[in-house]
């Protein structure tokens, strides 16, 4: 049976990516593996100092908050049946940023709990995990592990979402994964549509459908991974349809150290933000990414710039950070960043934020 291995959580795939190491590195701790079946926990934690220059506002502001990844805590659990492996994963997703607003009501997001199948056919999910477009844009992202630009009160940083690349939502979804076909692997689901028209008589009749292939190769020592990805649903109320349609796409180039990236994605009807259920119009928008990191020894430098141009949100935004990560070990890391981040009305042109952040963390993870 090729297939007998819980998936990598699409934490775990990320911090391996920001790492520069393999996904192992990030191994959970096992609590139980005997006669087939396994029970394994693992947890990110983190906390930054950050102060931010509001130039719009001309204010300056210190605070002590978690950056771009909440602090997370999540269950794994396998068990080989003959020629299937089952599996689930749970992961709750807390945030430390609202501890003066609400004292005793820390937030907790549930942004997956699923169980899988797994066989030689590849794998079937069913429950709820990040959505497949725009996937690889943020989890291969450089500063994933970062601060990036200003997020909203109680919550995240916002890393490059809005400046780059949208957020793939968790959603309910039943997906199929292939395997792996000699570094290709195609992975295409049906998600719980957005409500994108609102009234009374709002209509999803078809679900939501998204799709991402991807494909690694080791070219004469240079290690590429590049991606495809896509989104789309239609909602209708009367005679008002909206037809949402989004494209992603990406490569990532490393060798000796060094790594070049580039991504994108250009949508229709859609949010370059977030999906959710909300009105929205047929209006475009797209965005970018490149970046470049050099690791050294424990060391890892990162330049990152990226643009959003959102019709559809009447925004632009340009976002750039400079970062320095340090690994003391193998579970622990030390964080410096530096981003500069502006955002515009863009009929008018008129600045609605100009701020640059230092952002100084520790993470610990197992």
């Amino acid at each position: 049976m090729k297939n007998n291995n819980v998936r990598k959580s699409g934490l775990a795939i990320a911090m391996a990516a920001a790492m520069g190491a393999s996904a192992g590195a990030n191994a959970a701790v096992e609590l139980y593996n005997q006669d087939g079946t396994s029970f394994s926990v693992d947890g990110y934690f983190n906390a930054f100092y950050v102060n931010r220059d509001d130039k719009q506002n001309d204010v300056r502001d210190s605070r002590i908050k978690m950056g771009f990844l909440p602090n997370t805590i999540g269950f794994n659990f396998s068990k080989d049946m003959g020629d299937l492996t089952l599996g689930g994963r749970s992961s709750f997703w807390t945030t430390i940023n609202d501890s003066l607003d609400t004292p005793t009501d820390t937030a907790i997001d549930v942004r997956q709990f699923y169980a899988t199948v797994d066989g030689d056919f590849g794998q079937v999910l069913i429950g709820k995990d990040f959505g497949l477009y725009a996937r690889s844009n943020i989890f291969l992202d450089e500063i994933l592990m970062g601060f990036g630009s200003p997020g909203v009160a109680g919550g995240v940083s916002f890393g490059n979402i809005r400046a780059g690349y949208p957020y793939p939502t968790p959603s309910a979804q039943i997906t199929y994964r292939s395997p792996d076909m000699s570094g290709l692997k195609v992975a295409a689901g049906v998600l719980d549509p957005a409500d994108t028209v609102t009234g009374a008589n709002d209509e999803n009749s078809a679900p939501r459908f998204e799709s991402e292939v991807t494909y690694n190769a080791n070219l004469n020592d240079v290690a590429i991974t590049g991606w495809v990805n896509g989104r789309y649903q239609s909602a209708e109320n009367g005679n008002t349809t909206i037809d949402s349609t989004g494209l992603g796409y990406g490569v990532k180039a490393s060798v000796a150290g060094l790594t070049l990236a580039a991504s994108g994605f250009t949508s229709k009807g859609d949010n370059p933000v977030l999906i959710g259920n909300g009105a929205v119009t047929e209006d475009d928008a797209d965005g970018f990414l490149v970046q470049g990191s050099y690791a050294f020894g424990a060391n890892r430098v990162v330049l990152s710039y990226g643009e959003t141009d959102a019709e559809i949100l009447n925004l632009e935004t340009e976002s750039t950070t400079l970062g320095f990560f340090h690994d003391v070990n193998s579970n622990f890391k030390l964080v410096a960043e530096y981003n500069m981040y502006e955002d515009n009305n863009r009929t008018t042109g008129a600045t609605t934020t100009e701020a640059d952040t230092i952002a100084l963390g520790a993470i610990v993870m197992f």
